[in-house]
Order: C-alpha cells, then structure tokens, then sequence
C-alpha cells in the first residue's frame, strides 16, 4: 500500500472523520463504521485532505483533466482544498466548480453553477467524500453535462466503502456502469481494515479483535458480491 495511504487512514482516525462502534446509517443499516468528512474543520485538516485527494487523482487520472466538481454542498471545501494541493504539487491550474442548490438569477455569475464555468471540450474530475448510493450523481450528472459538450473523466471519493448498491455491486462500480466513468478512491475499507487491524493509533488500538469481528459480519450481509 503506497505511503500516502497509510497516512491518510490515519489521518482520517486522527480527525474523528472515521469512527468504529455501533452507527445506523441513512439507509437503516446498522454500520460498525463510520465516516463523517464533516469533521474536517481547520486549515490544517483541510490542507492535508487537499494533498491526499490530489494524490490519488493524479495516481489514477494523471493530468488528463482540467476542471473538479464538487458537488454541493461537501463537494465544496474539496474542490477548493484539492486544487490549490494540485497546483502545488504538480504545478498545473486545474479549475473548480460546483452547483447551486437553488439557481442564481442575477449578476454576472447568474446560473446552476458556482465557480469556473464549463466549456465545450473541457475534461472532468467529480469529486465527493464517500458514496453509498450513487444520488448525488443522479442528480448532479445531468446539470453539469447540460452546461456544456465536457467529458467526465472520472469519480475519485475518499473512502470505497465496498459495500453493495442498488444491486449486488458496488456503488462506485454501479456508477462506473451506468455512465461510463472511471471510478476511484483513495483508500478501500479492505485497505483501512489491513493497516488499521491491533495497530495502535495515539496509544490506542483503533480495530481490535471485537470489532474485527463486526465488521466481517456487517460486509457478510452488505459487502459488496462483485
């Protein structure tokens, strides 16, 4: 597992981004885990987020796009967090964007979009915390390809939380199906579970045995077949 990975599963813990215990989820799902992007609030936080999702884009996408979306409103921070760490990092300007939650009908920024405008021809990088279901891109899929002939490369999330979909695949590799875009994350659950398993983390053990053995349970009934 590459080095930034590892740093970020912890990092992740660190936050209190990613908790272990009992969770019911929107979905009625009784979840041993947790994850809330949420809880990224300071400057260093989101600093560090930026540099990590940048990483895994450029490990998985290269330089082959020129806009991210962030759909809002979470989409936000990580649009912005993750171009300035790209500029940074790789030293090319990749725009941002975002939708409006209610279209803006004055000025001269009027629209359904918040930031960089989208031109013919421009390639696209949709970027999100996590993704159970596939909703937001159902619904923010449709207003971003309305804007202009653009290409969406791809979906890069956080965290692959492998678990089933609509269906029995995963709801990355639904996405993947159903638009015709490469999905992507920058870490996978079986990947947290690997480092995270009796390691310590700030003097505690963060998956011990017990709840080891609840998240075997939990992926039985809802981890994803395919």
């Amino acid at each position: 597992m590459e080095g930034y990975k590892q740093e970020f599963i912890e990092f992740m813990v660190e936050s209190g981004v990613l908790k272990f215990g009992d969770f019911t989820l929107k979905s009625g799902r009784k979840s041993p885990f947790f994850m809330n992007a949420g809880n990224y609030v300071t400057g260093y936080q989101l600093e560090k987020l930026g540099e990590y999702y940048a990483k895994a884009i450029h490990d998985n996408y290269g330089d082959d796009f020129d806009v991210l979306f962030g759909p809002a409103y979470k989409g936000i921070p990580l649009s912005v967090a993750t171009v300035i760490a790209y500029s940074k990092l790789y030293k090319k300007q990749i725009r941002y964007c975002s939708n409006r939650k209610e279209e803006k009908d004055h000025g001269a920024d009027k629209g359904s979009i918040l930031g960089s405008k989208l031109n013919d021809g421009d390639r696209v990088v949709i970027i999100e915390d996590v993704t159970t279901s596939g909703k937001s891109i159902e619904e923010t899929f449709p207003i971003i390809t309305a804007q202009a002939d653009i290409k969406v490369k791809g979906l890069i999330v956080s965290l692959d939380r492998m678990e089933k979909g609509k269906g029995e695949k995963r709801a990355l590799d639904e996405i993947k199906e159903l638009y015709g875009i490469e999905t992507a994350a920058i870490v996978n659950m079986n990947e947290v579970v690997e480092h995270l398993y009796n390691k310590e983390v700030n003097g505690r053990v963060v998956i011990d045995d017990e709840i080891k053995a609840a998240l075997d349970r939990y992926f039985a009934v809802y981890g994803a077949t395919k």
